[in-house]
């Protein structure tokens, strides 16, 4: 296999599930691709180049496929479905969302996507600079939710601490005790697909100006 910055970024998410983003070293990477660890070095400077590598993987991952929306299907639908599929591709590795936080991806399919999401959102009546400011905030919260949501499931947990609700004092907090179960919740799908809609709610209050 000829060593590129592509194939070492392939291998990096392939070792992701096993070691996670703290264990995934240079060492570790050169022993999945049977090389040794300055050889890596010719083709990624550092670890956060690596990251903005397995960061194009991801988004191309996400992207794969994607179309404008059908004629029945309205602009809010488009993103929510946009979302889910986002956030599923990182859910696919440990660790996903925190190797795509705050990496710089140059991927061609990221400005695709980009580029479907400002024309999806100028159909719909958004001004060009307030589809600029409103759709990342759509990203960020995907990748926080996701981020917060693998942590939750990660191996400092023997289980999920969150399980069966939120442990209240009653008499001092009766309010929060009556929604514990609401405000942990276990399904996760369900809770993402609720933040979405919140935002979304919000957005629709932009249309137009």
């Amino acid at each position: 296999m000829k060593l590129t910055s592509d194939a070492i970024a392939r291998a990096a998410l392939r070792a992701l599930n096993e070691v996670g983003l703290d264990g995934l070293t240079m060492r570790v990477l050169a022993k999945e691709l049977g090389v040794q660890a300055p050889t890596l070095y010719w083709h990624v400077k550092n670890k956060q180049e690596l990251l903005d590598a397995m960061a194009d993987l991801l988004a191309a991952e996400a992207a794969e496929g994607l179309e404008a929306p059908r004629r029945d299907e309205s602009w809010s639908e488009w993103l929510i479905a946009l979302a889910v599929r986002n956030r599923r591709t990182l859910l696919r590795y440990r660790d996903g969302a925190r190797v795509a936080a705050g990496a710089y991806s140059s991927h061609p399919a990221v400005g695709r996507t980009v580029e479907l999401i400002l024309r999806t959102l100028q159909d719909a009546g958004f001004e060009p600079a307030t589809a600029a400011r409103a759709f990342p905030v759509l990203l960020h919260y995907t990748i926080g939710f996701t981020i917060e949501e693998q942590a939750r499931g990660g191996a400092s947990y023997e289980s999920n601490p969150y399980a069966g609700g939120l442990a209240v004092d009653a008499e001092r907090f009766p309010l929060t005790a009556s929604v514990a179960g609401e405000l942990y919740a276990e399904d996760t799908d369900a809770n993402f697909e609720y933040g979405l809609g919140i935002i979304l709610s919000g957005m629709s209050g932009f249309v137009g100006r």
